[in-house]
């Protein structure tokens, strides 16, 4: 989308003229001109806003002008007089409500049809119009355009009602006081979203004058929201409607909200909490922005040298790509994310099988419909991380260049732009967030709805029904999928383990219907059988402790840290269920039902008392609400780029199989994946006895599953499932820290720097090469060393990838020049002494310190344009040598009076044979390259 967009006034300006209202003087009057349009508004006949018909001069697809009778407003007449005239910029560009988004697609649609100076023209003008109508248009900043709702005290005082069963409940011992916290933040959080719904309908309502019939000037305030001149919803509602929770420093969220907005007026009380808040705001940005700074740093010193070498490397391989969905809402669709790619294979039409977008062929604005007609689900496409270029990477791989709309030209610095991209909104992040005042943003999700209208089939169904009468899902692979017509699967929605369900197979849902619904705040263990409970090694003082709450004396049983007390070392503390023969009751799936706490479970049931299948045994609290701030973002963006293990990280399962539980290793618990087929080993896990696990003994499990919850390691991820689902997990991961402050970024900038950060090869099986088992090589050796080995028939080495962090990747590159002027210089220099390393000047950096031209853009051009020169002199050499060998060889003695002209004819064929070649490394076509010849 373009850079060039106007803001504030010129927005305001436009939204204004092409606003539409009902009964203005003159509706419905038609006019032939614009002179006519003109005169009509300076005499007062119609105003900006009537809606009239007029002629509009246009041109038909053969560039031949027409005319046409459009519907439209004085206002909007105006606009479309400043439109340039292309067959492909219909009237419809400018025939809406003209907000910041529609004004910035217009210039698109112009700069796509029209080009530069069309664009550069057309902004002018709309940039002069829109700021002499914001002029006249008189829109001011008034204290009744605040209009607080009368709805507000009502819901105010209903919510406070429902903190008061909350505490009331707490006083009764139901629920904990983390429980009773994250309940009282939810329901006041939920209390102002209503308090702001209710403010924005009363200020965007358009009323109607009794007296005259024409509708009321449209609020103001809400006009620089709405068109995006100014201002936000979030910020109106500090000023209408109640300012909200707000943050402790600490990133906690104080329990009581401020329930007055701006235009009432805080309490003391209130005015101390906010302006708490606001402070912290400030005082991080200072601190963020040398953050954010260092990052960039940082991913422009690793991905210097990611330079496009080349039009087409000739890969087939590629990575897939699907619309992201999260929690049932579409958050960018496959188009989106397509456009600009070029697919490794066909794109085929899922029902009929024929082309849609041919391999090889880059996906642009006309395609997109095509793609959503089809319906296609998925597209393999080209990826920087699949590239097969040796230096660099090919432009086919890379794709559209961002920064202009058409393929990406030879000699793009892509890396560094890959860089800046994620790096610069680091900083605008860490600006962003004093901008709501502290203003807490609680982020939970409590359900899942359907995206879609079908039929519900439940996948891996394992439901009981418990004591209450609810479905309740036991297992850990349940998925809901909606069917379509014919079929065809629309979407699959994974279940969560505790979960209520809220549909059963064979139900039809419509579209934004609650499927399943759960507690975002606990994972319950639940009972898989009916019978009576029995605690097992819940020791009083070593396993479980009576924690008696100070505010209401009620007694909640909590599972202790056992191992640290010298008699617990042999405790397993469970809950069993009897069966009515009073033996421990069998699961269907083979074991005994007994069911392992983990540290910091609270237990929901007492000793003795009769349990049905699917109610809750024990509560496992999760982390309390706390805000989603970029705070928590920068390092995470940092922590998944510098690819570090995440302190409580998840166990991922490396092969499919059935889980065993084996004897316990000090304070550690045994488990072990046995695979179906014998002849393989089984794999062994040791986990620490306090962590939840997510599955009981005689589950299933399938490879790449997680055994205990937590954000998994980005190695382990490489290691067990490839490079395509690291890349997926780290661009799904890196971009939702984004997309929660609303910033996009392409996937291709994050694609960039993890091929950057998977340069480097461990080695498993050195073959004949000269390589040790357990090194870890640069790719490009790791290859070269191979050909070698292949060609002289020997055996080749075997290697895995190997993720490296940003700085260890920037630290290990192949040049020793650009890893010393980043960090830690003394100990590159000498390292690069002991080994002898040659540094051949490949990347920007190293060239720019020794003082050379860079080889990308121009200085790309020159250094090939030299290389290829030297590459024709010695040829050149060669042939002359040798012709004059022979001329010496046939006249010994006569040589020195030979005619000159007799080596030409050879000469000149060694001449078009580096011609030929010149073409090929030139062989740019299409790439918007003129070659100096």
């Amino acid at each position: 989308s373009p850079i060039i967009v106007p803001s504030q006034d010129i927005v305001l300006g436009l939204y204004y003229v092409s606003l539409m209202k009902e009964n203005e003087p003159g509706e419905g009057m038609i006019f032939g001109s614009m002179a006519e349009i003109e005169q009509a508004l300076e005499s007062g006949v119609v105003t900006l806003h009537s809606k009239i018909r007029a002629r509009y001069h246009t041109v038909d697809k053969d560039n031949n002008p027409i005319r046409i009778i459009v519907d439209a407003t004085p206002g909007r007449m105006l606009l479309a007089d400043l439109l340039p005239r292309h067959p492909e910029v219909p009237f419809d560009t400018i025939n809406q409500e003209m907000t910041k988004k529609a004004i910035s697609k217009a210039i698109d649609v112009v700069y796509r049809h029209c080009g530069q100076k069309t664009t550069v023209i057309f902004c002018d003008k709309i940039m002069a119009l829109g700021f002499s109508r914001a002029c006249r248009a008189g829109i001011s900043f008034g204290k009744d355009d605040m209009v607080i709702p009368e709805t507000k005290a009502g819901i105010v005082d209903a919510t406070r009602e429902q903190v008061k069963t909350y505490e009331q409940q707490y006083a009764e011992g139901l629920i904990t006081q983390g429980e009773k916290y994250n309940k009282v933040v939810d329901t006041w959080a939920k209390c102002t979203d209503t308090v702001a719904e209710q403010m924005m309908a009363r200020i965007s309502a358009r009323t109607v004058n009794e007296e005259t019939g024409r509708e009321n000037p449209i609020n103001s305030i809400y006009m620089m929201a709405h068109s995006g001149a100014r201002g936000s919803a979030a910020q109106m509602k500090q000023l209408a409607g109640m300012r909200g929770l707000m943050a402790k420093p600490s990133g906690e969220i104080i329990e009581t909200p401020i329930i007055s907005n701006f235009k009432e007026g805080l309490t003391v009380m209130e005015y101390f909490n906010s302006t708490h808040g606001a402070r912290k705001g400030l005082a991080d940005t200072a601190l963020k922005t040398a953050n954010s700074g260092y990052l960039t740093r940082r991913l422009v010193d690793v991905a210097q040298d990611s330079i496009v070498t080349e039009f087409d490397c000739g890969t087939e391989k590629g990575i897939t790509i699907n619309s992201v969905v999260d929690s049932g809402e579409v958050v960018s669709s496959l188009a989106a994310r397509a456009l600009g790619r070029v697919p490794s294979v066909d794109v085929l039409n899922p029902e009929t099988g024929d082309v849609v977008i041919p391999a090889g062929h880059e996906i642009d604005e006309y395609d997109l419909e095509k793609i959503e007609k089809a319906g296609v689900e998925e597209i393999l496409i080209r990826s920087a991380l699949t590239c097969e270029t040796r230096r660099g990477i090919c432009a086919k791989c890379y794709g559209r260049d961002l920064a202009r709309g058409t393929p990406v030209n030879i000699g793009e610095a892509v890396g560094v732009v890959a860089a800046q991209s994620i790096g610069e909104p680091g900083t605008q992040l860490t600006m962003r967030t004093f901008h709501i005042g502290g203003a807490a943003q609680v982020s939970h999700q409590s359900f899942v709805e359907s995206g879609h209208a079908g039929t519900v089939k439940i996948r891996n169904a394992n439901l009981v029904k418990d004591s209450k009468g609810r479905l309740v899902v036991m297992g850990r692979n349940t998925a809901v999928v909606i069917m379509g017509k014919g079929d065809k699967e629309l979407a699959v929605h994974k279940m969560s383990y505790g979960s209520h369900m809220l549909v059963d197979s064979g139900d039809t849902v419509k579209r934004g219907q609650q499927l399943a619904e759960w507690d975002p705040f606990t994972r319950p263990i639940l009972t898989e059988v009916n019978g009576t409970v029995e605690y097992e090694d819940l020791v009083e003082g070593v396993a479980m402790n009576e924690v008696v709450d100070e505010t209401t004396g009620i007694a909640q049983r909590h599972v202790m840290d056992w191992r640290s007390s010298p008699r617990g070392a042999d405790l397993r503390p469970a809950l069993a269920i009897r069966g009515e023969d009073g033996e421990i009751a069998q699961l269907e799936r083979g074991g005994e039902s007994r069911y392992l706490m983990s540290v910091d479970a609270i237990l929901s049931v007492e000793n003795g008392v009769k349990v049905q299948a699917g109610d809750v045994l024990a509560r496992i609290p999760t982390e309390s609400a706390k805000t989603k701030d970029i705070t928590g973002g920068l390092p995470r963006v940092a922590e998944l780029f510098e690819a570090r293990r995440p302190k409580d990280c998840a166990v991922i399962a490396e092969i499919d199989g059935y889980i065993r539980f084996g004897r316990d290793y000090k304070n550690k618990r045994r488990i072990s994946i046995v695979p179906e087929d014998e002849t393989m080993d089984p794999v062994e896990y040791l986990i620490p006895k306090g962590k939840h696990l997510h599955v009981q003994e005689g589950d299933y499990i399938e490879k790449g599953e997680y055994l205990i919850e937590g954000h998994p390691a980005p190695h382990d991820i490489l290691a067990i499932k490839g490079v395509e689902e690291l890349a997926f997990y780290l661009v799904k991961e890196i971009q939702e820290v984004y997309r929660l402050q609303g910033v996009t970024i392409n996937d291709k900038h994050i694609e960039v720097i993890v091929r950057q950060m998977l340069q480097k090869v461990e080695i498993t099986d050195a073959g004949d090469s000269a390589f040790l088992n357990g090194e870890q090589v640069d790719r490009l050796d790791f290859d070269d060393e191979n050909d070698k080995v292949e060609a002289a028939g020997g055996r080749i080495a075997q290697g895995n990838p190997v993720l490296l962090g940003i700085t260890k990747a920037s630290l290990q590159t192949r040049s020793f020049i650009s890893a010393a002027s980043f960090q830690e210089t003394t100990r590159v220099l000498t390292e690069a002494a002991i080994n002898g390393k040659i540094d051949k000047l490949e990347g920007l950096k190293e060239n720019v310190i020794v003082g050379r031209l860079i080889p990308a853009g121009t200085g790309g051009m020159l250094t090939d344009m030299r290389h290829i020169a030297g590459k024709r002199d010695q040829l050149i050499l060669e042939e002359r040598a040798k012709q004059q060998a022979k001329i010496d060889a046939a006249q010994p003695e006569v040589a020195l009076f030979a005619d000159e002209g007799a080596g030409e004819a050879p000469v000149a064929e060694a001449e078009t044979e580096v011609e030929a070649e010149v073409e090929s490394v030139e062989g740019g076509e299409g790439t918007g390259e003129t070659t100096p010849e």
